[in-house]
């Protein structure tokens, strides 16, 4: 009978082996054949799914052995439960990528949240497919609402606007959050929706009076609201110094600030907003392999083809590199202490006043 050290060895010198082996592979070798999943934190037909499914249509030509990329929707908490997932427990050998909302570089850099079981810092990041350059955030509300116009939820006293959100951390909640404790607004939040088409749903049923969402999303999800005729209209724009070009009679937060202080929270708050489609992976890929991740990423947001589709579906090209993600982050982490602290309390005594 063998000595139970010995099995012990003999494993320890098959693990050696498989490590070897996984080494000596090249990126084409491990990627050839390979189905890769590419994780979303929302559920279908919202923006996010949008940009994944055109971002795994095209990624993988760019990808060395071209393996066929997958979108697996797993929507929760404002993408929170995809974003712990891709960081903790998703395999960290190049195999899985993920995307979620722009809103948990912010997340993870102010913690106060217990449920965020993330380090911004150490995703391997690949880059933002839309950086917002030529977008604009949107608050936009039924126009038989109560509120007709941003002044109107600033009167005080006067009728309460209710928009709905998925989860915290979510853009469009911390966004309005922070605007009604800041500008401020009369403002209800009603958080909890499973992803973007429940919301809208939920405006057509006037169970809300409106929600926030990127122009782009806007025009490949509901073309029609943009129309004359649309039950919807705009009231406020974010995420921007200036107005949009297509909304010039909109006021942008920026323009709503009472003060020095709120502008720097703003400010804060737009630059997190230059994440507006992030693409990452999980920490400690291998050197090789986040490299031609990365690589494909910047090649695939530069060609024709994935163009022309990001065209047809009216969504924002406007792409970042890694390394400029990682910048943003940055910026994000060396923010005053005392302007991170009041964000911080913004987010969270905001989510409980909801």
């Amino acid at each position: 009978m063998a000595k139970p050290w010995i099995h012990v060895a003999l494993a320890s010198v098959a693990l050696c082996l498989v490590a070897t082996f996984a080494r000596a592979q090249s990126v084409e070798e491990f990627y050839r054949g390979r189905t890769v999943p590419l994780v979303v934190g929302y559920g279908p037909g919202g923006g996010y799914d949008v940009y994944a499914r055109l971002v795994a249509r095209h990624i993988g030509r760019f990808i060395p052995g071209a393996p066929n990329v997958i979108v697996q929707n797993m929507p929760g908490a404002g993408s929170l439960v995809a974003t712990n997932y891709l960081f903790n427990t998703a395999p960290r050998d190049g195999s899985v990528i993920g995307a979620f909302a722009r809103d948990m570089a912010m997340m993870g850099v102010l913690g106060g949240n217990a449920n965020a079981r993330f380090e911004p810092q150490r995703f391997t990041w690949l880059g933002t497919a839309a950086s917002g350059a030529d977008d604009a955030y949107l608050m936009l509300v039924r126009k038989d609402a109560a509120v007709k116009t941003i002044a109107d939820a600033q009167k005080p006293g006067g009728p309460t606007l209710v928009l709905g959100g998925t989860g915290e951390g979510a853009g469009g909640n911390d966004w309005a959050n922070m605007l009604r404790d800041t500008i401020p607004l009369n403002l209800k939040m009603i958080a909890g929706y499973p992803d973007s088409a429940a919301m809208f749903m939920a405006i057509e049923r006037k169970e809300i009076d409106g929600r926030s969402l990127d122009y782009s999303s806007l025009k490949s999800s509901r073309p029609d609201w943009l129309k004359p005729d649309s039950p919807v209209h705009v009231i406020l724009q974010f995420g921007r110094r200036t107005r949009h070009p297509d909304f010039p009679d909109v006021p942008t937060a920026l323009e709503l600030a009472p003060n020095d202080r709120v502008r720097t929270l703003i400010d804060m708050a737009e630059l997190s907003n230059t994440l507006s489609r992030p693409f990452a992976a999980p920490p400690g890929v291998p050197e090789d392999r986040a490299r031609a991740l990365q690589k494909a990423f910047m090649a695939m947001s530069a060609d024709a083809d994935y163009r022309a589709d990001a065209a047809k579906l009216r969504v924002d090209v406007s792409p970042l590199d890694a390394a400029a993600v990682r910048e943003v982050i940055d910026k994000l982490t060396n923010t005053p202490r005392d302007v991170r602290d009041q964000m911080r309390q913004i987010r969270y005594e905001s989510e409980k006043k909801g």
